[in-house]
């Protein structure tokens, strides 16, 4: 497996690997989890990193940093490749690139419907921090909903 940053050549790859992964949320949001135009203004802000074995894209994670803070977001696996550590691979792999450019803390949001999230990211190091509204203009919702914030310190190098 090889994790590497995203080009602008890997665009729609990336749009579909998402918006597959994010199929789970369907039962709160009224459309894909990204299009086109809103995924550009992700590959403007920051960086994905993609994981891949033989050539195809198993998962992939946007990294945005912001000073001594940076913000990990649309982390996504294939659905046929879930479970197998790719999502923890990938997770590392931000964490380390956010620390090599200086990041001191790591910022994650997640939506309060996947119950099951946060102890996935405290599993990994990361604590609730706060909540924050969810963009429902940005990505329409079919049911009440809010981010839980979770951080985690990266240490240094």
């Amino acid at each position: 497996m090889n994790i590497r940053l995203a080009t602008e050549g890997d665009f729609d790859a990336v749009m579909r690997l998402i918006n597959a992964a994010f199929q789970i949320e369907r039962f709160f949001k009224a459309k894909d989890r990204v299009d086109a135009p809103m995924l550009q203004e992700y590959f403007d802000k920051g960086v994905f990193l993609l994981d891949e074995e033989g050539g195809r894209l198993l998962g992939c994670v946007f990294v945005e940093l912001k000073g001594d803070r940076a913000y990990l977001g649309l982390l996504s696996v294939d659905p046929s490749r879930q479970k197998n550590g790719i999502g923890r691979r990938l997770t590392a792999a931000a964490e380390e690139f956010a620390r090599e450019s200086g990041a001191h803390f790591m910022d994650i949001t997640v939506v309060n419907l996947r119950t099951e999230l946060p102890a996935i990211y405290e599993k990994l190091g990361y604590t609730v921090t706060g909540t924050a509204p969810f963009p429902g203009v940005q990505m329409p919702i079919t049911q009440p909903c809010y981010f839980i914030c979770m951080s985690k310190e990266l240490g240094h190098r």
